[in-house]
Formats: structure tokens, sequence, C-alpha cells
């Protein structure tokens, strides 16, 4: 894939089903290929900013003491998007908004046990 024209439609997303290699990310997150794929197809922002969130955000490390899963949704409508970090029970922990993206698909990821992956992936 030419790296200068990413795929924002995300067209190889569903062959991910497990995943063969762990790449290790700042403060020790580990992502999966599945994650990899999607930051090197224009979506690296949106893995950056829930890996920050995940690290620094008392609220989520204050739940990651006693549970070890959460659920980052990236929701897009027209040319904005939001992304919430859940307790895999529908309870949002995080909420935040982007006034612009070029997203073009709504993402969800898995984090538990220190690895982000995709929900085929877990």
């Amino acid at each position: 894939m030419n790296p200068e024209q990413p795929d924002l439609e995300l067209k190889r997303l569903g062959e991910f089903t497990g995943t063969e290699n762990w790449y290790k990310t700042t403060g020790g997150i580990l992502i999966t290929d599945g994650v990899k794929y999607i930051c090197d197809n224009g979506y690296a922002w949106f893995v950056d900013d829930a890996i920050a969130v995940i690290i620094t955000h008392p609220k989520i490390r204050e739940y990651l003491k006693k549970e070890d899963f959460l659920v980052i949704k990236l929701r897009l409508k027209d040319s904005t998007a939001d992304m919430t970090i859940e307790d895999g029970r529908g309870r949002v922990l995080y909420k935040q908004h982007y006034e612009y993206t070029d997203a073009k698909r709504d993402l969800d990821l898995f984090y538990s046990g220190g690895v982000l992956c995709l929900p085929s992936e877990y």
C-alpha cells in the first residue's frame, strides 16, 4: 500500500482475525496487526489519542486498577467524530470530540491486558 494514499475506508479490515505480531507503543501498550493496519492507513491519530488517554487519564487509570477491559469507539458524523472509552457495559468513562476528520468509517477497539486490538482479534 502506498503510504501517501492511505486506505481510509479500511477495505482489508475484515481480514484480521487474530494477530501474529505485537508492536510496542509509547507507554508500553501493545497493538496488534489489525491496529497497526488502521494506523498505517490514516487512523494513527485515533489510536494515539486512545493510548494517551489510557496511559494518562486519572479516571481511566483508576478504573484499570479494578477492571481490565475497555472499549474504544470512534463514531463519525459528517466531517466530525467522537471517541468514547467505555467499560464494556456501555458506561462512558471518557469522551473526546473532533471538529474535523477525513476518516471514512466508524471503528471499535478493545483494550485488555495491556493490548489494544480489533474486536475480531480479541
